[in-house]
């Protein structure tokens, strides 16, 4: 059985502010083919991400997942509960733009080109931000990101991606929609899913989903080498 790549800490400079952020990071068996960028939930730097960052290491990518929210809180970790929640989109509140795509860029600095960006949930709407903001990008994919339809006037400068989930009841119809509708060119696919299927435990969690996004994901950045 082939081992997964091992996960490891590492900090990035933010060029905004200097400030350092934590990160994991991801190296593949054997020479890079390129690197990804992994971003977050509102949850932090939790062990689904760090299985999405194995995921792409071992599909040949170096990979940094960067810590979103350590100004607010080191290592911070919001729980899968109410409460958490809470917690999760109080620091996307106190997280501007900005900020968030500089945190982004020191990621795409320190990976091999060429460098891809993905993300989950709020991060499928920071990775949104990443190809609309940040250079030296090749391409990105969104999964199930409720807040880009309210980004809809910083469009993306490279091809974009997008997954949703068919019967995820925080994101109805009309708002990825609206996403086509702006973003003709970037394909969307709904799954018969809910949301979160990418995460193993959720409650949303859908193997067969799952398996087919990540698919079409690598063969889309794989295309824009």
């Amino acid at each position: 059985m082939r081992r997964k790549a091992m996960i490891e800490r590492t900090t990035l400079t933010s060029k905004i502010d200097g400030f350092e952020v934590a990160a994991l990071i991801a190296q593949p068996k054997t020479n890079p083919v390129g690197g990804v960028v992994v971003i977050q939930e509102i949850f932090g730097l939790t062990e689904h991400i760090g299985d999405m960052c194995r995921v792409f290491a071992d599909a040949g990518y170096a990979c940094v997942a960067p810590s979103l929210f350590d100004r607010i809180e080191r290592d911070f970790h919001a729980a899968h509960d109410p409460e958490g929640v809470k917690k999760g989109a109080a620091a996307v509140k106190a997280s501007p733009w900005p900020q968030v795509v500089s945190d982004i860029q020191a990621a795409i600095d320190a990976l091999p080109q060429p460098v891809y960006v993905t993300g989950f949930c709020y991060g499928g709407a920071a990775t949104w931000m990443a190809a609309a903001r940040c250079a030296g990008l090749k391409a990105a994919t969104c999964f199930y990101g409720r807040l880009i339809a309210d980004l809809l006037d910083i469009p993306p400068q490279v091809p974009v991606m997008l997954h949703y989930g068919a019967h995820d009841a925080s994101i109805p119809p009309e708002n990825y929609e609206r996403v086509r509708l702006a973003a003709p060119d970037a394909p969307l696919y709904l799954y018969d899913a809910g949301h979160g299927f990418c995460r193993a435990g959720s409650n949303d969690f859908h193997a067969t989903s799952r398996e087919l996004a990540l698919s079409r994901t690598l063969d889309w950045f794989a295309r824009w080498r």
